[in-house]
C-alpha cells in the first residue's frame, strides 16, 4: 500500500504541475499558485467535513501547518530562482535536495533499506536530475535560491511526516492552509492580480484539486511505510509532467530526458522490492 500511495501521488502531482505550468504561461505564476492552493484548500476542507474524519491531535495539526508554510515559501523561492537563474541548474538542484535530505534523514531514523532499494534510490536520483534539467546550458545565478527552495521542500516532507498521527485529510488541509496563506501574502505584497484569463483560472483550480490529492496520498504513504521510500518515489512526479508535455503540447523529448524516464521506470520495482 505505501508504494501504491506514492505512485498515485506521483500521478496527481505530475498532472497538477503540468496544468499549473500551462496556466502560468499567460498568467502570473504567483497568482496561479495562490489560486491552486486556495482551490485545493476548499476541496480538502469540504472532504474533511463530509467524511466525518476526526480531527488529529493539536500537535499533528501544528506540524502540518509548519509543513505547509515550509512548502509554500519554498515554492515562491523556487519560482524566483527559475526567473533569475538558469532552469538547467536550478530545477534539478532543488529537486535533488528536496528528495535527498529527507531520504538521508529517513535512513538515519529507520536504518538502511535493502541493497536493491539503495540501487533504486540512486537510479531515481539520476532520473530526477535528468528529467528536471534543461539543455540550454548552466549558469550559477539563482543557485542560492534553488538551494533554499530545495531545503524548504525537504522541510515539507520531514514536517508532514511528524504529523503522521490522525486523518490524512485534516493533515493535508492544515498544510494547505499555511501554503495558501504564504502564496496569498506574496500575491498581495506584489500586487500580482492580473491579467488572468478564465480558462487559466479553471486549469489552476483543477491543478489545486490534483495537488491536494497528491498531498493526501503522500501523507498516507508516509504513515504506512518508510519515509525515504515515500519521498524518493513521489519525487519522480516530473516524469509525468514531461510525458504530458510531450503528448499534449508536442514538446520535444531530449535524449537525456528519455534516459531519465528509463531510469525512473527501472527504479520503481527496485524500490518496491
Amino acid at each position: 500500500m505505501p508504494i501504491l500511495f506514492s505512485l498515485s501521488a506521483v500521478l496527481c502531482w505530475g498532472c497538477s504541475d503540468f496544468l499549473g505550468g500551462y496556466a502560468s504561461r499567460k498568467s502570473d505564476a504567483y497568482l496561479i499558485t495562490a489560486i491552486t492552493n486556495g482551490c485545493g484548500l476548499c476541496v480538502i476542507g469540504a472532504v474533511c467535513v463530509l467524511s466525518g474524519a476526526a480531527s488529529p491531535p493539536r500537535a499533528a495539526m501544528l506540524w502540518a501547518l509548519a509543513a505547509g508554510a515550509s512548502g509554500g515559501t519554498a515554492l515562491a523561492l523556487f519560482y524566483r530562482a527559475l526567473s533569475v537563474g538558469n532552469m538547467g541548474l536550478t530545477a534539478p538542484v532543488t529537486a535533488l535536495l528536496a528528495a535527498g535530505i529527507p531520504t538521508l534523514v529517513g535512513i538515519a531514523m529507520e536504518g538502511w533499506p535493502h541493497v536493491s532499494q539503495v540501487v533504486g534510490f540512486l537510479l531515481a536520483g539520476a532520473a530526477i536530475w535528468l528529467v528536471s534539467r534543461s539543455e540550454s546550458g548552466f549558469s550559477p545565478q539563482g543557485i542560492g535560491l534553488a538551494i533554499l527552495a530545495g531545503i524548504g521542500f525537504a522541510g515539507f516532507y520531514l514536517l508532514i511526516r511528524q504529523a503522521r498521527v490522525g486523518s490524512a485529510f485534516w493533515i493535508a488541509a492544515a498544510s494547505r492552509t499555511a501554503a495558501f496563506a504564504c502564496t496569498a501574502a506574496i500575491v498581495a505584497a506584489g500586487r500580482r492580480f492580473g491579467p488572468l484569463q478564465r480558462v487559466n483560472a479553471g486549469w489552476a483550480a483543477l491543478a489545486g484539486c490534483l495537488d491536494v490529492g497528491g498531498s493526501v496520498l503522500f501523507v498516507r504513504a508516509s504513515q504506512t511505510g518508510r519515509l525515504d521510500t515515500a519521498v524518493v518515489l513521489t519525487s519522480l512526479y516530473p516524469v509525468v509532467t514531461v510525458v504530458l508535455a510531450r503528448l499534449i503540447l508536442k514538446e520535444h523529448f531530449t535524449r537525456w530526458k528519455t534516459v531519465g524516464m528509463v531510469a525512473a521506470l527501472a527504479a520503481v520495482p527496485l524500490i518496491a522490492s
